[in-house]
């Protein structure tokens, strides 16, 4: 029995196949049988990748979100549905390590060490080397927007605790580091 036959047995994958037509239709039931049956297999397989509960946690979210932006690219004819869906878990996760790596291959940047627990974001930015490639990138940035980059990559918060301090959404707190993230390697490259 393979690893996919125990995630999904035949009877269940015709389940899941026609859960993806309905997520490409735009049902949000389809979404959530989706969820309901595949969540918790996707957390323990992203978990093992990624070694961190909270890591696992957004990249099972951001799958979901591309499972329901993409479910119309699904063709049972090139493959099973849970396949379908653990590949694009896969390829989440895979983006979420390059993308740490990532951090620590950027060389045009300055040691930050803010003075005090309490130095705000815009201070954190002032540190920064005036010919620094990143700071030029970062003040491109809407304001709120650097702040939470800055809040989150040189304090370490977390979305939620940038939705709390900002006082977003959560969901806004994570599209405006996920965007802002795209537009500092956009501008960086």
């Amino acid at each position: 029995m393979t690893t996919l036959t125990r995630i999904a047995p035949d009877g269940v994958e015709d389940e899941l196949a026609e859960a993806l037509r309905g997520c490409a239709r735009g049902e949000r039931a389809s979404l959530h049988r989706l969820y309901e049956h595949l969540a918790p297999k996707m957390t323990g397989v992203a978990l093992r990748m990624l070694r961190r509960r909270d890591l696992a946690d957004e990249v099972v979210h951001d799958t979901f979100l591309r499972i329901w932006e993409k479910a119309g690219s699904f063709d049972p004819a090139r493959g099973k549905a849970s396949t379908w869906v653990f590949t694009v878990l896969r390829n989440t996760a895979l983006n979420v390590l390059r993308g740490e790596r990532r951090i620590e291959l950027v060389e045009d940047y300055d040691a930050i060490e803010p003075a005090s627990e309490e130095a705000d974001a815009e201070s954190l930015l002032v540190a920064l080397s005036e010919t620094s490639a990143l700071k030029r990138c970062l003040d491109r940035l809407e304001p709120m927007r650097r702040r939470a980059i800055l809040l989150a990559y040189l304090r370490g918060l977390t979305h939620g605790e940038l939705a709390g301090r900002l006082g977003v959404p959560l969901g806004t707190a994570k599209a405006w580091i996920r965007r802002s993230l795209r537009t500092l390697k956009d501008c960086l490259t």
